[in-house]
């Protein structure tokens, strides 16, 4: 996600833990160094709209600094830091969209089937669930020779970074009605949303959005708002008639955002399952959303069409700003991810 201050994409351990103050009332959009720089600089809430007056020696602030000074360096990749491991080893960087990573030792030859034996090994994702992308395209196992493809011919160099996407499920061609099913609980002192969407994509350009609002297309059906105010529970389902999809759409992206409340965390227990419409007991696949508390929005996983033509889920996680009242914002972050081959 990219602070709205600097615009640089940070990983989520670079945003703070909560606002600078429990009166702020909005979400918390703006990294750890720009708070840092902020309010040293002016005393005062650096949220656009905001002003409270912070005082730089406040207990958050001191807080907010003792982070910063343990745990960050500048960063040079959009993905993870660079790694300087002493020795005369050298390294690559993996990283995942929801911001776990690690490293692996570093040789040219390794090919890329070695290389996902070694995520595997650190990062618990099996081999043909993995997706590795560099410089924006898709590292395949098998060159188109038939031969097996190496680190060095996808031009990978030391400390690099290689982002590895996790395929969660891939669809069979049987298949008719996929469920995107979601609950969550009202906020303590309101009736609030957490909405689902789904966006619709040929290749990276925006073609439309299936919400609340516009609850469906040819394709794509939204239960809208369904509201158990004596439970304190509200619910969403996204139906996707797989067979229906233009065949112009190439990926759908799954949504879910805050919609007055400043971010995720204020919706005590959500829920989240994927499942074929036939078998509503049987969940598809799994995904989490935890580390996406402290933001407006979060991608959860998206639906993409792949060489063959066959559908697959896509693990996500990437954060973003947006909601349902603001849609620019999450495109941009989802146009960003098909740049990257998401």
């Amino acid at each position: 996600m990219a602070c709205i201050i600097c615009q640089a994409d940070k990983l989520r351990n670079e945003y703070p833990p909560h606002n600078v103050s429990k009166d702020c009332n909005h979400p918390s959009l703006i990294c750890l160094r720009c708070i840092v720089k902020h309010v040293d600089e002016k005393e005062s809430c650096p949220h656009p709209g905001c002003d409270l007056v912070i005082g730089e020696q406040s207990k958050t602030m001191l807080l907010f600094k003792a982070i910063l000074s343990k745990q960050f360096k500048e960063y040079e990749s959009a993905y993870t830091p660079l790694v300087e491991i002493g020795g005369s080893n050298q390294y690559i960087n993996i990283t995942g969209l929801t911001g776990e990573s690690t490293t692996v030792l570093f040789f040219p030859s390794m090919t890329i089937d070695q290389l996902k034996s070694e995520i595997h090994k650190k990062m618990n994702h099996k081999e043909d669930r993995q997706k590795l992308l560099y410089d924006g395209k898709e590292m395949s196992v098998y060159g188109t020779n038939g031969v097996m493809s190496t680190l060095s011919e996808y031009g990978v160099k030391p400390n690099s970074t290689i982002c590895v996407v996790i395929c969660l499920y891939s669809i069979p061609e049987h298949f008719d009605d996929v469920v995107f099913d979601l609950h969550w609980g009202y906020p303590s002192k309101q009736v609030d949303f957490l909405d689902a969407s789904c966006l619709l994509f040929q290749g990276a350009v925006y073609q439309s959005v299936i919400d609340w609002r516009h609850t469906q297309s040819i394709a794509v059906r939204h239960s809208g708002d369904v509201m158990d105010s004596r439970r304190r529970i509200g619910h969403h389902t996204i139906k996707v008639s797989l067979q229906k999809i233009p065949s112009n759409v190439t990926h759908l992206f799954f949504v879910l955002s805050a919609w007055s409340s400043p971010n995720i965390a204020q919706y005590p227990n959500p829920s989240l399952k994927f499942y074929d419409a036939s078998k509503p007991g049987k969940n598809l696949c799994k995904t989490t959303f935890h580390h996406a508390r402290n933001s407006q929005a979060v991608i959860m996983c998206s639906m993409s069409r792949n060489t063959h033509g066959h559908w697959e889920i896509f693990e996500s996680g990437q954060l973003s700003a947006g909601n349902a009242k603001n849609y620019p914002r999450l495109i941009r972050t989802i146009q960003q991810l098909i740049s990257r081959g998401v």
